[in-house]
């Protein structure tokens, strides 16, 4: 799984950099970086806290890595927390403040202060879950944040073809395809929860494992071995 998600995070993460690049090496103003020339802390924070949370997050879904070396998933996630609420609030102040594109139809506006605040919580909740010792929902609430995350991975999947086709969208059409990036990653994120909650052959009254005292206590007793005793006892022709 993660060298999925680290090749659905390739194209974002090497359009940051490039992003990146231009804006700390005295870029040419242009309509389309004009916003951030004039403003680059935002758009810096959100490159940087991005790209970290969606490569360094895959490896917190290897259950192997996780089995193997818990001290790495704890000290991986101290940082990632910080990240992505870094990225969500980062995008969240893009969205009010920097001009919207021409491209962009004015009902982008709600979706990304949706999606942004959506992610948002969903890490706060991750947060205090585990601070409860409730790993099943701190897992499940940490791999809806990351699926917020990674929508600009999907996001290029949805508008390659349209652009293939019929150009760059625009208006109506780039709404749905912004929108469909980060429903699929959500449908997918919830898809695997159940499938990790749920599996084939499994009741849902089975899906609670009894702990080891509880599969004790519940193990039937054997009944104990009757008392021999050590003496003789007599014939019936009487004494010897």
């Amino acid at each position: 799984m993660p060298g999925g998600l680290i090749l659905l995070s390739a194209v974002p993460v090497i359009a940051g950099a490039a992003r990146l690049t231009e804006l700390t090496g005295g870029a040419t103003v242009t309509p389309d970086n004009a916003r951030f020339v004039a403003s680059p802390a935002p758009v810096l924070v959100h490159i940087v806290a991005a790209s970290l949370f969606c490569l360094l997050g895959a490896f917190q879904f290897a259950r192997r890595l996780r089995r193997r070396r818990p001290g790495w998933h704890r000290i991986a996630g101290r940082l990632l927390i910080p990240c992505g609420l870094a990225a969500a609030l980062s995008g969240l102040w893009m969205t009010v403040f920097y001009p919207r594109p021409p491209a962009d139809d004015v009902l982008l506006t709600p979706i990304r202060l949706g999606a942004g605040s959506a992610m948002a919580c969903c890490i706060v909740l991750g947060v205090a879950a585990v601070r409860r010792r409730d790993i099943p929902r701190h897992q499940a609430w940490m791999a809806r944040g990351y699926a917020i995350g990674l929508g600009a991975g999907t996001q290029v999947l949805t508008h390659l073809p349209w652009m293939l086709l019929a150009g760059p969208p625009s208006g109506h059409t780039r709404v749905l395809l912004v929108t469909a990036g980060w429903v699929i990653n959500l449908a997918v994120a919830e898809w695997a929860l159940r499938r990790r909650r749920t599996k084939p052959g499994r009741t849902a009254g089975e899906l609670a494992e009894p702990s080891p005292a509880a599969r004790a206590a519940a193990r039937p007793q054997q009944p104990p071995a009757p008392a021999t005793s050590l003496a003789r006892t007599p014939t019936s022709g009487g004494s010897l």
